[in-house]
C-alpha cells in the first residue's frame, strides 16, 4: 500500500530515515526502510515481533549503526553514534526493556548522563523536585527516593517515561508505553501525548494493541520481516486490514472464553498475607479459588500485589499467613520444586529474567522442566538424542519460530520466548497453570495463538489462573474476572456480564455496584473508593463466612503495596 502524502504527512519532516538497512549474522533485520515523522505528529510503528521495529528505533537512537542509509533531522543528515548523541539532538526513547540501574534511586537514574548544576557534586534535590512536578503533571506515581530494585515492572516503566520527559525531547519514541495502565489511565496518557504533539513534538508510538493504534495515531507504518509494507492513516483501513498487513494473511477472530463446565476446585488460596520488597504488606488477606476447566483472570494495574501473589503461589516468596493448596496439598512454606510436584505450571512475569536462561539453547531451556523423565534418561544420565527429539516436537507443536533448537534463546523474539516457556510448562501436564502477563509485548498473531492454547488447556481440565494488566486480554480469555487493588480482591464478575468501564474503575480502586458490572447505568451512591490503611500498617484479616463468594475473599482494608508509591523517603 502506498504511503499517504496528505494531512499530517504534508508538514516538513522533523526526522527522516532513508534506506535504513541493518544486518546481523544470518538476519536482515531492516531492509531499505524509509520513515519520516513530522513535528506535531503521532506516527505508529506496527508489526509482529521480529518485524524490525525495535532495530529501526535502535538505529535512530544510536544503539546501532546502520549498514546503509541515512538519518536526517530538520532536513540535514546527522550521524547518531550513541544514545548520548541522540539525546543531544533532542531524541528521547522510552524502552520496553528498561535501561535502569537497580541499585540506584529513581532520581539518580533520571540524572545519569546529565550535567549537574553544581559541577562535580550531585544535584539530586533539584532533580527530585522536577521529577515530582512531572509526576504530578502527567499522573505518574513515581517516588524520586525509591530504589529501582524495589519497584514493580509498571513503576519501572513510569520511571522511563519520566526520564524522557525530564530531557524535554523534541522527538519521543515510545515502546509499548501503555502496558501497565488502566483504561482510564490510557485515556489520560493519550490526552497528554496528543498535547505534546500539539505543542510541536514528534512522537513515534510502538504498540501491538490495535485499539490503541487507531485511537492515537495520525499515521501508521507497518513493518513485516524487516521490510516496510506501507504507511496508512487510521481512516483508510479497518482493524482486520491492518492486522492482515502486519502478518501477510488473515487472522482468525479472537475466540470466546473456554466454554468448559468447571469441575472441582484445583487451586485454593485462603487468607494470604505476603510482604513486598519494601517490607510492607503487598497481598492482604486474599482468598480465591480456581476450578478444574476454568480460566480465572486477575485484572489490575501493575504494582498492586499481583507479582507477590504469583510468587507466593509458586513458592518463590514466603507467606506470612494463610494457605495455598492444590487439590488439598498444602504448598505454604514449601519449595518451588514441591509446587511443581503438586502439579503447578508457572509462566513468570519477566520471561527473560525468570523464565529462561538466555545463553542456553532452545533445547536446553525446554528440558529445564521434566529432565527427570524416564524417557530422557539412561543410567541416570540425559540421553542427548531423546532431549533433542523432545525439543523438536515441542517447537513444532507450539509453533516456536527459531532457526533451530541449538539457537541461543536470547536471539528469539519475545513472542517465541513466551511460546517456548508455555511449551515447557505444559509438557509437564500441570493440574494448575499460573500465567503472569501472558502476552505482554507480543504481537497480535502470537497473542491469539497463546490465548487459544490456554483455552484448549482449560477444556482439557486444567485450572488456569492468569494475571494481566491488559484488560482486553482478561475480558477476552477469562471465564471469571477478579480485580485486584492494593493487595486485595475488590470485585468479581463473570466475563460475559462485565463492562470494560466498570472493571476499569475497579482497577483504579472504585468498588462498582452489581448494576454497573452488568452494563446497566452505574449507581454512584453504591460505589465507593476502597478504604486504605496507614503506610506500612498490616490489619488483621476478617474471616468471611464464604471466602470464595463473588466480591469477597479479601480484607476491606487496603494498604501500602509494592506499586502504590507509598514508600517512606
Amino acid at each position: 500500500m502506498a504511503s499517504t502524502s496528505d494531512g499530517v504527512g504534508e508538514r516538513p519532516p522533523l526526522i527522516e530515515l532513508r534506506g535504513i538497512t541493518k544486518r546481523f549474522p544470518g538476519v536482515l533485520a531492516n531492509d531499505n526502510i524509509d520513515l519520516d515523522v513530522s513535528a506535531g505528529e503521532v506516527h505508529t510503528l506496527f508489526g509482529e515481533n521480529g518485524a524490525g521495529k525495535s532495530t529501526l528505533m535502535r538505529v535512530l537512537y544510536g544503539f546501532y549503526r546502520p549498514d546503509a542509509g541515512e538519518v536526517r533531522l530538520d532536513g540535514k543528515a546527522v550521524e547518531i553514534r550513541s544514545p548520548a548523541a541522540a539525546i543531544a539532538l533532542g531524541i528521547g526513547m522510552i524502552h520496553q526493556h528498561f535501561l535502569l540501574v537497580p541499585t540506584l534511586t529513581v532520581a539518580e537514574n533520571v540524572s545519569l548522563g546529565l550535567r549537574s548544576t553544581r559541577g562535580p557534586l550531585k544535584d539530586i534535590g533539584r532533580v527530585s523536585a522536577r521529577i515530582e512536578e512531572l509526576s504530578s503533571a502527567y499522573g505518574l506515581e513515581v517516588k524520586p527516593s525509591a530504589f529501582v530494585w524495589q519497584l514493580s515492572v509498571g513503576e519501572r516503566q513510569r520511571v522511563e517515561i519520566v526520564k524522557a520527559l525530564y530531557r524535554d525531547s523534541r522527538l519521543l519514541i515510545l515502546d509499548e508505553p501503555t502496558a501497565v495502565l488502566t483504561p482510564g489511565e490510557v485515556e489520560d496518557l493519550f490526552r497528554v501525548l496528543k498535547q505534546m504533539a500539539a505543542d510541536g513534538r514528534g512522537l513515534i508510538f510502538i504498540s501491538h494493541k490495535i485499539r490503541e493504534v487507531f485511537a492515537l495515531s495520525d499515521r501508521i507504518t507497518v513493518l513485516r520481516a524487516g521490510r516496510k509494507v506501507g504507511t496508512v492513516r487510521p481512516c483508510e483501513v479497518t482493524h482486520d486490514q491492518l492486522a492482515e498487513m502486519m502478518v501477510g494473511r488473515q487472522i482468525a477472530a479472537e475466540g470466546a472464553p473456554s466454554g468448559s463446565v468447571p469441575g472441582a476446585p484445583r487451586l485454593e488460596v485462603r487468607d494470604l498475607l505476603v510482604k513486598g520488597d519494601r517490607g510492607t504488606a503487598a497481598v492482604r488477606g486474599l482468598s480465591l479459588q480456581v476450578r478444574s476447566g476454568e480460566i480465572v483472570g486477575i485484572a489490575g494495574v501493575s504494582g498492586n500485589g499481583q507479582r507477590e501473589l504469583g510468587e507466593a503461589i509458586a513458592c518463590l516468596r514466603p507467606a506470612l499467613r494463610g494457605a495455598v493448596t492444590i487439590e488439598g496439598t498444602e504448598l505454604t512454606g514449601k519449595s518451588a520444586a514441591a509446587a511443581r510436584q503438586a502439579g503447578l505450571g508457572y509462566v513468570p512475569e519477566e520471561r527473560m529474567r525468570d523464565g529462561v536462561i538466555g545463553d542456553f539453547s532452545v533445547a536446553e531451556n525446554l528440558m529445564l522442566v521434566g529432565s527427570d523423565k524416564p524417557a530422557l534418561l539412561r543410567f541416570g544420565f540425559l540421553r542427548r538424542s531423546a532431549v533433542r527429539a523432545m525439543a523438536r516436537e515441542l517447537v513444532s507443536t507450539f509453533d516456536v519460530r527459531t532457526p533451530g533448537i541449538d539457537t541461543p534463546t536470547r536471539n528469539l523474539s519475545g513472542g517465541n520466548i513466551q511460546k517456548l516457556i508455555l511449551a515447557r510448562e505444559l509438557s509437564g501436564k500441570p493440574k494448575v497453570l499460573l500465567v503472569a502477563q501472558p502476552t505482554r509485548g507480543i504481537d497480535v498473531s502470537a497473542a491469539r495463538y497463546i490465548h487459544d492454547r490456554l483455552r484448549a488447556e482449560a477444556r482439557n481440565g486444567t485450572a488456569v489462573l492468569i494475571v494481566s494488566e491488559d484488560l482486553d486480554e482478561v475480558m477476552a480469555i477469562s471465564d471469571r474476572i477478579l480485580v485486584m487493588f492494593e493487595g486485595a480482591i475488590i470485585g468479581e464478575a463473570a466475563a460475559g456480564s462485565a463492562t470494560r468501564e466498570a472493571i476499569g474503575l475497579m482497577m483504579a480502586g472504585v468498588r462498582a455496584s452489581p448494576t454497573s458490572l452488568n452494563g446497566n447505568a452505574p449507581a454512584p451512591a453504591s460505589a465507593e473508593v476502597a478504604p486504605g490503611l496507614e503506610r506500612g500498617q498490616v490489619e488483621p484479616a476478617a474471616s468471611p463466612a464464604n471466602p470464595f463468594a463473588p466480591g469477597t475473599g479479601s480484607m476491606p482494608g487496603t494498604g501500602s503495596t509494592t506499586g502504590s508509591g507509598n514508600m517512606e523517603a
